[in-house]
């Protein structure tokens, strides 16, 4: 009889998303209040534990110590790169074949497309475009030539389509063009676009004619800007975009380590679409292509639907509230879990 009493005590202070055990149910509660597990987060096929990233997720079914029963089952059924669980070994070979991505001729593509300046800003093809990939190119600038200087740009579309790409002249004389890495030669600046020129072409093709004071989330005309290490490019370029129209492949929290910091676009490249990048000579197409497949992907994903799905919601700022203490310690950890919301944008919700 005691030990069904302990059973049950240690089952009701057991966190629903990620199983975490708690000797006392207030701890469980600050648990809840901090952790923000929601129906957006990473979670296991098999057992349904919720991951704060695909990283730990990973690391659940085929890491170092990964929980054997779950193991047991993906090793057969068990897509390494999306992390699905398929139906049997049959249906996994079906999947793998459309979950592993290629890059196609894109190195190439970009490579060729340097004989001239690619420039469909004002297109009609491109006016219904609205989620876009950008990617720059640094040479070197400084005495010691560790300054980062942004020599080549390129914008494209979700379908690959190059809608601009350009060298581009610095405002700062270039000490080092690092051609082991970015094929840039001094011959290919000399007569290129000035940066003050791309900044405003790139600018006013985001904003679509829409003032930047002005644009909103959800309903407007600006365009989505997808990319990775965003913050550097933009600086490169000298303007500012709003955080709310940024998709940054380095900064989601589904996408980044364990420990909280960066994946390198190489890394995340060959993890979650199955192909290498970055093999030689690096383009900026290529980077943008890579980009926004990983977009595609993670916001493909089908979640739970909700009215307000983040914890910034003014309807859900008090789902956990201190004075809800009572409350909340006499609810059990599935009903705690309805109730906590994420505390990231899921990019499932641009769908």
């Amino acid at each position: 009889m005691e030990s069904r009493v302990e059973s049950s005590e240690t089952l009701r202070n057991k966190c629903a998303a990620c199983y975490r055990q708690f000797n006392r149910i207030e701890h469980l509660v600050e648990h809840m209040r901090t952790s923000y597990h929601s129906s957006h987060e990473p979670m296991c096929g098999i057992c349904k534990k919720h991951c704060r990233s695909f990283e730990s997720l990973r690391e659940h079914l085929i890491g170092p110590l990964p929980k054997q029963e779950c193991r047991n089952i993906f090793i057969t059924r068990g897509c390494k790169i999306c992390l699905a669980i398929l139906e049997s070994p049959y249906a996994l070979r079906v999947h793998q074949d459309r979950c592993q991505l290629s890059g196609g001729n894109a190195g190439l593509l970009g490579r060729f497309a340097n004989l001239g300046i690619r420039d469909n800003t004002e297109g009609g093809s491109t006016r219904g475009t609205q989620v876009v990939a950008l990617a720059c190119k640094m040479v070197g600038g400084g005495s010691d030539g560790s300054l980062d200087l942004c020599a080549k740009v390129c914008l494209t579309d979700e379908y690959d389509n190059i809608i601009f790409q350009s060298y581009v002249k610095p405002l700062l004389p270039v000490t080092n063009y690092r051609y082991e890495t970015t094929g840039i030669r001094p011959e290919y600046l000399r007569d290129a676009m000035p940066l003050r020129q791309v900044q405003k072409k790139i600018q006013d093709f985001l904003c679509n004619g829409e003032p930047m004071w002005k644009i909103r989330p959800r309903g407007g005309k600006a365009r989505i800007l997808v990319g990775h290490g965003l913050d550097h490019d933009l600086d490169s370029l000298q303007f500012e975009y709003p955080q709310v129209m940024i998709r940054d492949t380095a900064k989601y929290p589904p996408l980044m380590k364990t420990s909280k910091l960066s994946n390198s676009l190489k890394y995340l490249t060959q993890a979650y679409l199955g192909y290498e990048i970055q093999t030689g000579i690096q383009d900026p197409y290529e980077d943008c292509v890579a980009t926004m497949k990983l977009y595609m992907r993670m916001r493909s994903q089908v979640h739970k639907v909700e009215a307000y799905p983040l914890a910034s919601d003014p309807q859900n700022r008090n789902n956990f509230a201190a004075w809800r203490q009572n409350e909340l310690e006499r609810m059990s950890p599935d009903q705690m879990l309805e109730i906590s919301r994420s505390d990231y944008y899921c990019w499932c919700l641009d769908s």
